[in-house]
């Protein structure tokens, strides 16, 4: 190596911005690695995408195929955390807590011991599928008056600490671990807590999500000590460190939840609170416990589709799926046979969702405190209704108009003894509140911030109340027997995108992977924008224009991400697996599980 050669290399390895003159034989960023004036070398690439050798070629991986068990999510540190949890004897309940407990550590951008939680869980050996809401409540003193008179404002603020109740995501971890794990927080929490004490590096689309959140996380002094580096970004695959997150993560490891509700991470909680004029209080966090409830579902083309109820949007999902299998037919046609390179395929979706979520806007609400008519909602009759409303040749505007944004992790696991878990969990906002709760390095939600102040809506906040959710879990059963499980994070999208892929592989046919790699819209309740990822908007964006809609080119940042895991009985094992052996026995389950991941995150689908 000549010396020339040696100090680029030298500079690149240390990031240093290079002037390279024109025919260079190098890039100065060699390996990847950014520069001071190129922090994200890949967005200039011109490269093209190689081919597959077989299948669909745009398909980006292939699936996952494991028998042991399997775990799919966002963030890769993450699912190995909960591939270790099921190589080690754990279930599918306790791979999901530790899964989930990592990307609290990595993904503070989307969620974090400061969020909620709601989760579906299919047990074996009951053969049933549960629900768990762990999503926190409003504290006592919020009502309409306080944020009117007291804060002066004409809506719940979408950051700080009067944006945030009662974070409800350690007592669900806690929930499914007494009900259903069989380790608890010491064995759950363990990778986590190390990962936060000694770091990890930070990747592409967590770094576009803290560069976008600097000014304000820097508008908090909490969260400034803790996510940014004097006061900036810190550099795309630095290392990044949380000891105090690691020091929470203990406590709750040494004294489980009463550390986090009872102890000294809710003093620190209420006292950062109430320094910033919130009303948050001891009692709030004290008395608050996570509810195990009854899924929601819908049958679509002969499979049962489960999502979790109000004040989640799951049945958003449903109906939309409801109305696509209704309705369509009405015209002469079905989406199977139009296909996703037919422009009136997606004016149907399109449409579908509008009615879908107009229901949902007008109606959707805690439970405890409105009449949310969900099962009237989810008839076929009531589908039927809304046919009308459709015309195949152009584009309606929104009955109900409005918009919930938001950032999710989603993940997924099932473990060699048919146990599968669907899981959802959320800050709500990119780094939620932006508040920081020291000395434990973590955010408070921005969760509050989706309760309405209008005295009309049955979304109204008040004390011990749980606002609009846009976080649901997704599952499929078909004929009783478990099938799949599935989720998307991303805010309001979720709904839209849950149903989409329903119709990929019940009307389509795409396998989990594919699914997820295929192009996807999503539709603005509020501006009846419709955006569609750009090979899409190439494809039809012109055609549906001519309908009437508002057309955008978007890129996957707009679509949220996807993971699923599909069970595959082999049918020469009939039986359950339950029946065949004890639970204690090292043998796979009777099939096999067939993982997908969005190409769109970080993430993978793990197994053994």
């Amino acid at each position: 190596m000549n010396r020339r050669t040696a100090l680029v290399s030298a500079a690149v390895v240390a990031g240093w911005a290079l002037i390279v003159a024109p025919g260079t034989a190098q890039s100065p960023n060699a390996f990847g690695v950014p520069t001071a004036d190129q922090p994200q070398p890949g967005s200039t690439m011109k490269a093209v995408r190689g081919s597959r050798a077989q299948g669909w070629d745009a398909q980006g991986r292939s699936e996952v195929l494991a028998r042991h068990g399997m775990v799919a999510t966002s963030d890769p540190l993450a699912a190995e955390a909960g591939l270790e949890i099921l190589r080690n004897g754990g279930n599918a309940i306790d791979a999901a807590v530790a899964t989930g407990a990592v990307l609290d550590v990595t993904s503070q951008n989307d969620t974090g011991i400061g969020g909620d939680l709601f989760a579906l869980v299919y047990i074996a050996k009951d053969k049933k599928l549960y629900a768990l809401n762990s999503g926190g409540l409003a504290p006592s003193g919020w009502t309409p008056e306080f944020f009117r008179t007291k804060l002066g404002v004409n809506r719940v603020p979408q950051n700080g600490v009067n944006s945030a109740s009662v974070p409800g995501a350690i007592s669900g971890y806690d929930a499914l671990l007494k009900r259903f794990g069989t380790v608890g927080f010491k064995e759950a929490f363990e990778r986590a807590a190390r990962l936060a004490d000694e770091g990890w590096g930070i990747a592409e689309r967590r770094h576009s999500d803290l560069k976008n959140a600097t000014s304000g996380l820097a508008n908090d002094p909490d969260s400034k000590e803790t996510f940014l580096v004097d006061g900036k970004t810190p550099a795309l695959y630095s290392i990044i460190r949380n000891p105090g997150l690691s020091k929470a993560l203990r406590l709750i490891q040494a004294q489980g939840r009463d550390a986090f509700y009872k102890g000294a991470i809710a003093d620190a909680i209420v006292a950062k609170v109430q320094a910033n004029g919130g009303v948050m209080t001891k009692a709030d966090l004290g008395e608050f416990a996570s509810e195990w409830i009854e899924p929601i579902s819908t049958n679509y083309h002969g499979y049962d589709v489960f999502e979790l109820p109000p004040p989640g949007q799951g049945f958003a999902a449903l109906e939309m799926l409801n109305i696509l299998e209704v309705c369509v037919p009405k015209f002469n046609t079905s989406l199977a046979s139009l296909g996703p390179a037919d422009p009136q395929y997606w004016h149907y979706m399109v449409e579908a969702k509008k009615l879908a979520y107009s229901d949902l806007l007008a109606n959707n609400a805690d439970p405890m405190f409105a009449k949310v008519p969900v099962k009237a909602l989810l008839s076929k009759e009531h589908a039927a209704s809304l046919c009308s409303k459709i015309d195949p040749g152009a584009a309606a505007k929104p009955g109900v108009t409005g918009t919930q944004e938001g950032g999710t992790i989603y993940l997924t696991t099932a473990d060699r003894w048919g146990n599968m878990v669907s899981l959802i969990h959320s800050v709500f906002g990119v780094y939620g509140s932006r508040a920081t709760v020291p000395p434990y390095g973590f955010v408070l939600h921005n969760r509050g911030s989706a309760f309405s102040l209008d005295p009309k809506s049955p979304n109204i906040v008040a004390p011990h109340k749980r606002p609009f959710h846009t976080i649901i879990a997704g599952f499929v059963m078909k004929d009783g027997e478990p099938l799949m499980t599935f989720g998307n994070m991303g805010g309001g999208v979720q709904p839209e995108t849950h149903a989409q892929h329903m119709v990929n592989m019940i009307d389509l046919g795409m396998n989990v992977q594919m699914t997820t790699d295929a192009a996807r819209f999503t539709h603005n309740q509020s501006s009846n924008v419709l955006s569609l990822e750009t090979n899409l908007f190439n494809l039809v964006g012109a055609a549906l224009k001519a309908k009437g809609h508002d057309v955008r080119a978007v890129n996957g940042g707009s679509v949220g991400g996807y993971q699923g895991i599909l069970f595959t009985r082999d049918p020469r094992m009939p039986q359950p697996i339950f029946e065949r052996r004890a639970a204690t026995e090292d043998l796979p389950v009777n099939g096999v599980y067939r993982g997908g991941s969005d190409h769109r995150k970080d993430g993978q689908a793990v197994g053994w």
